[in-house]
């Protein structure tokens, strides 16, 4: 299984060893493999082709004089390389399709609309007294513009003008947010 010598067709010793390798083994590898990955013939066979490299890699291992057959070594290399990749994907969170994504409910953020809340807060304060309590009133507490005029002891038509007024104002001062305060 080493560099091996070129053969007359451009491939080398070790690549037919591999192959043979393949062959002889290679069922037996993936059928245990497929059991312990669950039946995923996709997982099944990376993990084959992984054990293979790994023959490759240790050319050694499959020709020790200790055992009449290397079925027992690609087994047990299997297997632990089944054991390392079922570890790895439990290590970390599990990986979601298209399908799961696009029924997923969508959550506003909060730091966002937090942030939003500050600049806000920082550009009424920019407002003149008489615009911000009509501000406050008429759009942070609700109130009617009538309601608005009589807390404030001054005409609807007034009421109206400082709203408009202080909107404009916060326009000049939040230019992102131009199409909120329309």
């Amino acid at each position: 299984m080493t560099a091996g010598t070129t053969l007359p067709t451009g491939t080398t010793t070790a690549e037919h060893e591999l192959a043979a390798l393949q062959r002889e083994h290679g069922r037996p590898l993936f059928a245990l493999l497929l059991r312990l990955c669950d039946g995923d013939r996709q997982r099944a066979e990376d993990l084959v082709q992984e054990t293979l490299v790994r023959a490759w890699q240790h050319p050694e291992a499959l020709r020790a004089d200790d055992f009449d057959s290397v079925r027992p070594w690609l087994l047990t290399v299997g297997r632990r390389l089944a054991i390392d990749a079922r570890r790895a994907r439990q290590a970390r969170p599990p990986e979601v399709g298209d399908a799961v994504l696009e029924n997923a409910r969508v959550i506003g953020d909060h730091a966002e609309r937090a942030a939003a809340m500050l600049d806000v807060r920082e550009a009424v304060k920019t407002l003149t007294p008489e615009h911000r309590e009509v501000l406050v009133l008429v759009y942070f507490q609700g109130a009617s513009v009538a309601e608005a005029a009589e807390a404030l002891g001054i005409p609807p038509g007034t009421v109206k003008s400082r709203a408009y007024y202080a909107l404009r104002a916060l326009r000049r001062v939040l230019p992102g947010y131009a199409a909120d305060l329309r």
